[in-house]
Parts: C-alpha cells; sequence; structure tokens
C-alpha cells in the first residue's frame, strides 16, 4: 500500500485535546476524572436555544443553507453589534461558519498566501499556529515576555524586522485570560493599519471579561476581521456555528471558499442559535459561576505552588507557572492525570519556546468539581 504524506499534516499535535482523550479514556475504565483541560462550558445550550432546535427537529429544518447562513441569524447577529457595543454593522458583512474554527481557516485562505508572514502572540491558541502553518503560512510568533497581552510596540518592532502581512490576537485571550485595554486595543489596530498589517481580532471570550467592558476591535479600524463564536459564553461548543464580521472586500471571497469547502453552516444549529441572543438572563447565571470559580482558583493555585503567569480578566482559564513542581510540563500533566486524575493542559501547546514551564487550568467546569480538583491536588501534591 502506498501512503502519500505531505509536510503540512506534520503541525504540532493540539495536546489539550490529547489530555481529553487520555482523560476519557481513563473515565472509562471507572476513574473519577475531573477535566479542566478543554475550555468547554459544563452547562447546556440555553432552554430556548435547545427548545428552538427541538422544533425545527420536528419541522425537518435540516438542510443547505447560503453559504454566508440563514439572513435570520445574520441580523440578529448584527443587531447584537448595536446592543452590545453600539456599532453599527450590516447583515452583509456577517458570514455565518461551522465554529469559530471555519471561520479562521477562511479568513487564512482568502486573506493570506503561502510564505506571507503573519504575526500572533505567544503563549496564544495553538489553532492559529497549526492552521497556518498547515497552509503554508510563516507564524511570526511574539513572546511576550512580561507583558500580559500584544502591544503595537510588538508590532512595530516585528514588522521592522522583516514586513508582516497581518497579526491575529485575541482579547480576552487563551490561555492567559488577558483582556486588551481599550485605548492600548485602539493604537494596535490603528498601529497595524497604519503600516499595511491586515488584523484579524479573536473576540470568542466576548461576554466573559470580568473588570471591564467588551471592546471589539471593530471600533477602531476599517479592516478588521472579526471572529466570533457561539461556543463559549453560549454554551454552544459541539453545535460548530460561529461567525465573522467582515471589511466588504472580504465578503465574496470568503463566500466563494465557504461554498466548496462546507457548502454551508448547519441549518439545525443556525435556526437554534438565533434564540441566544435572548437567553442573556441564564447565560449571565453561567458566567456568575465562572466568577465564583476564578475567585477560588486565584486564590487556591497560588497555596498550592502555582503562580498566575498572567491575569486572569477575562475568558475561563487560570495560566500558572508550574516550575516550582517541574520544569516538564508536559511530564507533569500526564503524571497529574494519571495519579490526581485531574486533568490539564501542558504549556507546551500555547507556546513552543516557554510552555515547558507553565500549564493551564479550565475553571469552565461546576463549582462542586473545581473544589474537588484542587483538594485532590494539593493530596497529590504532599
Amino acid at each position: 500500500m502506498v501512503v502519500s504524506l505531505s509536510r503540512r499534516g506534520n503541525v504540532e499535535p493540539f495536546h489539550a485535546m490529547d489530555v481529553l482523550a487520555e482523560a476519557n479514556r481513563l473515565r472509562a475504565t471507572g476513574a473519577p476524572v475531573i477535566s479542566m483541560a478543554v475550555g468547554q462550558p459544563s452547562d447546556p445550550a440555553p432552554a430556548r436555544v435547545r427548545a428552538a432546535a427541538a422544533r425545527a427537529l420536528q419541522d425537518g429544518r435540516i438542510g443547505y443553507t447560503d453559504a454566508l447562513g440563514l439572513a435570520g441569524l445574520r441580523k440578529a447577529i448584527a443587531e447584537h453589534y448595536g446592543d452590545h457595543y453600539g456599532l453599527d454593522v450590516a447583515p452583509d458583512q456577517i458570514a455565518v461558519t461551522t465554529g469559530s474554527s471555519a471561520a479562521f481557516n477562511l479568513a487564512f485562505l482568502a486573506m493570506f498566501d503561502p510564505g506571507d508572514r503573519v504575526a500572533i502572540a505567544a503563549p496564544g491558541y495553538p489553532a492559529y499556529r497549526n492552521i497556518m502553518a498547515a497552509l503554508g503560512i510563516e507564524v511570526i510568533e511574539i513572546e511576550l515576555g512580561d507583558a500580559a497581552y500584544l502591544h503595537a510596540a510588538h508590532l512595530e518592532t516585528a514588522h521592522r524586522e522583516k514586513p508582516l502581512k497581518g497579526v491575529l490576537f485575541a482579547s480576552p485571550a487563551n490561555p492567559t485570560g488577558a483582556v486588551i485595554p481599550a485605548d492600548d486595543l485602539a493604537d494596535l489596530v490603528r498601529t497595524a493599519e497604519a503600516l499595511g498589517i491586515a488584523v484579524i481580532s479573536d473576540e470568542i471570550y466576548h461576554r466573559l471579561a470580568y473588570a471591564a467592558p467588551d471592546t471589539t476591535a471593530l471600533a477602531f479600524g476599517t479592516g478588521v476581521t472579526a471572529i466570533n463564536s457561539f461556543s463559549k459564553y453560549y454554551c454552544m461548543t459541539g453545535w460548530r456555528i460561529g461567525w465573522m464580521v467582515l471589511p466588504e472586500a472580504l465578503v465574496r471571497p470568503i463566500e466563494r471558499i465557504a461554498q466548496s469547502l462546507y457548502i454551508s453552516p448547519p441549518e439545525l444549529s443556525q435556526v437554534a442559535a438565533i434564540e441566544a441572543f435572548a437567553a442573556t438572563e441564564e447565560l449571565e447565571a453561567i458566567k456568575g459561576r465562572y466568577a465564583w470559580n476564578r475567585e477560588l482558583l486565584m486564590r487556591r493555585l497560588p497555596e498550592l505552588g502555582f503562580p498566575l503567569a498572567a491575569p486572569m480578566d477575562g475568558a475561563f482559564y487560570a495560566f500558572c507557572d508550574v516550575t516550582r513542581h517541574s520544569n516538564d510540563s508536559m511530564a507533569f500533566a500526564r503524571k497529574m492525570l494519571a495519579e490526581a486524575h485531574v486533568a490539564a493542559t501542558p504549556g507546551r501547546d500555547f507556546d513552543t519556546q516557554a510552555g515547558h514551564r507553565t500549564m493551564r487550568f479550565s475553571y469552565a467546569g461546576s463549582h462542586d468539581d473545581m473544589v474537588e480538583a484542587l483538594a485532590r491536588i494539593e493530596r497529590w501534591l504532599r
């Protein structure tokens, strides 16, 4: 048998998913595993979302839609930008996607060619790096060092060394939870545009900030591509539904690529997602539990020898320094899972240079699970 393998498939594994797979294997043997490894809310989608899906199933609403999504959902997303940000966004600027993952694929394909240089922050979400590497895009990882988030000065320095075609950043960020303050975000976007650098803003953790209101990069530049999803705040991970807000010049290219790659986002999920914007009371109660978990981890993790490596301003992650216990976070994560039955993600996922020193703990689970997980870690470390 002849199997052809391309160099593009030789990307770094997504270690969080590998940890989750091992946790699931242990759980299948009867081990009482608590997972703090992946950013998945433990709550189901809001009740009205599930009810809308049930009605759509009963009505047989499962088919193709336009490649850019249902008009009703695009209109609801546009109205959300007016309600939440005070921004006038036209439904025609919006592309509904098969999760934010498809949005990143589409953005990279429509905006960059093989060999183009695109900057991301390190630590940062590994799929950015892995997808672009598979597409032949040159990924420029900007080590943040002591900085909590990407600044305009980082971008100017990287661009001066060799011109950049694009920059991708997230606020709140994965894995750190750091939020870029509005003034610094404006400076970052305007500097990028002045330098001719295309901007992609990952806003998937919007509505999950704890100390400041959400600010979208769309407020500061006409050429910004913003990506968001129903997965995190809206508790719809497996529904695979996200969206993009696009400059006018990108709408048709994105549509053409989406037609061939995905045909359309799943109709059932689109119909249900329209109701998500009306479920704020239920979703804010869930966010309140995240805030409770956040306070617990902010106190307990440093007590256990895991000092915070970044501020926990948003999302539902604690990014910690583990060097008091190990200089190999991959080995430490495997050992903690096998012996304490607590899963967390090694920093290698997020930073190929310094990730051996760090780990990410997700606090999207129940409060009881967070309390028990920390108690297990404490007993194990003793």
